[in-house]
């Protein structure tokens, strides 16, 4: 990915990430997600393939594409306008059956090279506890791709805890997945990304 961005934007009590990225010339798509809780709930993708093959096509072109729209998803949160949108998200979600898993540590997951994450499996539905759910954590984008297991208790909780692995270089994100028989679900939070 040769740029992009990173910001988090409160609207109200609620913290949303915005995270926008040139996913390259092999796949010349900008493309912008908006997070609530690690979860996806807004995603707009721009196909840059006609402009890159134009004549006014330069990288520094294409880097203030990227930028005008993270700028531009970032007004469009702050003034409502995708607000319904991202409502349906929520809706669908918790109408569609399922698992959930939630972290909730999100502000002290990593503390002195140390990941402790605490996390709780629930039923979309009705929100109960989900016990026996399997759940893999790990960085994406660490040299060690290391996974890290656990399975959730009678009260859907869980503990996963690892020292933080050697870093690689370009974006990195803590991935948590979960799955019960057929149902799944994922979170991921960015983290900060390192030079390239």
């Amino acid at each position: 990915m040769s740029s992009g961005f990173n910001t988090d934007v409160h609207v109200d009590d609620r913290v949303y990430h915005v995270q926008t990225e040139d996913r390259g010339p092999a796949h010349p798509v900008i493309d912008t997600a908006v997070y609530q809780h690690g979860r996806v709930v807004y995603r707009r993708s721009f196909n840059y393939r006609e402009f890159a093959e134009s004549s006014d096509f330069s990288p520094s072109a294409l880097h203030e594409r990227v930028e005008n729209q993270h700028r531009i998803v970032i007004d469009d949160l702050r003034g409502g306008a995708i607000a319904e949108e991202i409502a349906a998200t929520a809706e669908q979600t918790a109408q569609s059956g399922g698992i959930q898993v939630q972290l909730l540590n999100p502000q002290s997951w990593l503390s002195a090279g140390n990941v402790s994450l605490q996390l709780e499996i629930a039923r979309k539905v009705d929100n109960r506890p989900e016990a026996g759910a399997e759940i893999e954590a790990s960085i994406e984008g660490a040299s060690d791709s290391s996974r890290h297991l656990a399975t959730s208790d009678d009260q859907g909780r869980a503990r996963i805890e690892f020292p933080l692995p050697p870093l690689g270089t370009g974006d990195l994100a803590l991935v948590i997945q979960v799955r019960k028989e057929s149902a799944k679900d994922e979170l991921r939070f960015a983290m900060r990304s390192r030079a390239k």
